[in-house]
């Protein structure tokens, strides 16, 4: 119960993380049918391309064993050797390219459902893969018993097939027992031949079925819950409290930063009570203000105690503090279009204070 609540609970698609993460670990859709379905294609080809020259060239081997032994020195057992060795090789001949093509075939269907790629994680040992229990589940589960019903359905179909040729080919193959030999061969040829066709067609409809629900069935498996979802955001972007932590220690050091410079400005701007901007002009060290602080509200009236404490000039213009605050940024110079009014306020300054000219 308390697994089917949870996949009741896994109402989120899976993120591109979430299928990353199952990829990397070996856990990929993979079909068995579209393996067995190359492999059955690659045995159809070897017996129709393949197999008619290889039979002829070794049944021309033994015939000329068999009707010339005399032509074949058995006078040692290095002879016999050298038979068994050309046997040997003849033989291979026969057999090596459909043992080539079931590794061919069958490495392109596992490359066409999911691109190789080394997952350590599939060979490392663990203990669960040898709980009996967990045995039994993978066995009778629902896995289990989907592959089971799809190789019920592969012997069925094959029976029919099987079936259905031999009644329809009753009476031939009866008349085709009293043929000659190779009319024989070739009848049989031509039977496994249509059964062979038949057989690569019914499997070639599971593959295609299989591989389309294996990857239904893998996408489902992936699927998430909301909580998952929360989670893989708060790891990718970072946790919200903790970013609200971070910014709050770094608009605490900005302020502080920015106290700390109150007492090297020329002239603090100010809207009576809600903004304040500090402004700091040397003509040796530049030709416009800089905003060396800034605030709203408390930090406002704490820019004004500490200009005033040391003796800068506070001037109140509302319209201009509002526009600066909003405008300029902190270590910024003030664009032009306040230099003006800027530089009215500083030039009191210096008349009022000659001395303000030098470098605090």
């Amino acid at each position: 119960m308390a697994d089917d609540d949870d996949k009741d609970s896994k109402t989120e698609l899976p993120t591109e993380k979430k299928i990353r993460d199952a990829m990397e670990k070996g856990n990929t859709p993979f079909s068995r049918e579209v393996t067995i379905f190359a492999s059955t294609l690659a045995i159809y080809v070897y017996l129709v391309f393949f197999l008619p020259g290889g039979v002829a060239r070794m049944n021309e081997t033994l015939r000329d064993f068999f009707e010339q032994p005399e032509a074949w020195n058995l006078k040692s057992g290095t002879d016999v050797i050298a038979i068994f060795r050309h046997l040997g090789w003849e033989a291979g001949g026969l057999l090596l390219p459909i043992l080539i093509m079931m590794m061919v075939f069958g490495v392109a269907s596992s490359v066409f459902q999911n691109l190789p790629s080394p997952v350590l994680e599939r060979v490392r040992p663990q203990m669960n893969r040898l709980s009996p229990i967990k045995g039994l589940t993978r066995l009778f589960g629902k896995q289990g018993l989907v592959e089971f019903a799809k190789s019920l359905i592969k012997i069925l179909l094959v029976s029919l097939v099987v079936g259905i040729m031999m009644q329809t080919n009753y009476f031939s193959s009866l008349d085709t027992m009293f043929s000659e030999p190779a009319t024989l061969l070739y009848m049989m040829g031509s039977d496994i031949n249509k059964v062979l066709l038949i057989i690569l067609f019914a499997t070639a409809i599971i593959a295609a079925i299989d591989f389309a629900w294996t990857r239904h069935h893998w996408f489902t498996e992936l699927m998430m819950t909301k909580q998952e979802v929360k989670e893989e955001m708060k790891q990718a972007q970072g946790d919200p409290i903790v970013k609200a932590r971070m910014r709050s220690i770094q608009r605490d050091r900005i302020r502080r930063r920015m106290i700390t410079a109150v007492p090297r400005a020329t002239l603090v701007i100010a809207n009576p009570t809600h903004f304040a901007v500090a402004l700091r002009y040397v003509r040796e060290e530049g030709d416009a203000p800089v905003v060396v602080a800034k605030g709203q509200d408390l930090i406002a009236l704490k820019i004004r105690e500490i200009a005033e404490e040391n003796g800068i000039p506070v001037f109140e213009d509302p319209p201009l503090a509002r526009s600066m605050f909003a405008q300029v940024s902190v270590d910024s110079v003030i664009p032009p279009v306040f230099y003006k009014a800027v530089a009215e306020l500083i030039h009191r300054v210096y008349a009022a204070s000659p001395q303000t000219r030098r470098v605090n």
